[in-house]
């Protein structure tokens, strides 16, 4: 039971739910634990993903964002109707992380990364959409044509429509 506990606190750790203390103790971290949270992501999100795509630092990662787009084609293709809603999570995530990688700011992979892990919880419990692949597909295709404008317009109308389906709140 004792190694079991550990490997839970070590698994809970790596989501970044709780933090070890000094010594032996754990803190737990602020999570998304209400609609309002859930809400506060989606507006966070649609601040700093449209703006990850448009900083000065922003280099494509051609191979890595080739490799995911794939990933989101087959989705599109059928996959989407036979995959794990953590599988699907985990794979929307890489895609995501992998645009906020290409901005080259610290600040903004790091919190992407954090809200994920926070989204977790909520979205797991939830029915993730099986829909939105194509507009996946559609972001990467506009990046690798070096479209970043029209990419960061698209992702900030991604991110609104998906912000409202699944928290009933516009972005304003």
């Amino acid at each position: 039971m004792p190694g079991q506990l550990t490997h839970v606190l070590r698994r809970i750790a790596v989501e970044g739910w709780i933090e070890r203390l000094p010594g032996y103790g754990r803190e737990f971290q602020p999570m998304l634990t209400s609609m309002e949270s859930y809400q506060d992501s989606y507006r966070f999100r649609l601040t700093i993903e449209p703006a990850a795509v448009r900083e000065p630092g922003f280099v494509l990662d051609r191979e890595a964002l080739e490799t995911v787009r794939a990933q989101q084609q087959r989705l599109v293709d059928g996959e989407i109707r036979t995959i794990g809603n953590a599988q699907l999570y985990d794979l929307n995530s890489r895609f995501r992380e992998t645009v906020m990688a290409c901005s080259n700011n610290t600040f903004f992979i790091d919190s992407l990364r954090r809200i994920d892990r926070l989204r977790r919880l909520i979205e797991y419990r939830r029915t993730l959409q099986r829909d939105r692949a194509a507009e996946h597909v559609r972001i990467a295709d506009l990046l690798l044509a070096r479209e970043r404008a029209e990419a960061s317009a698209y992702l900030r109308e991604h991110l609104s429509s998906v912000g409202q389906e699944k928290t009933g709140q516009s972005d304003g």
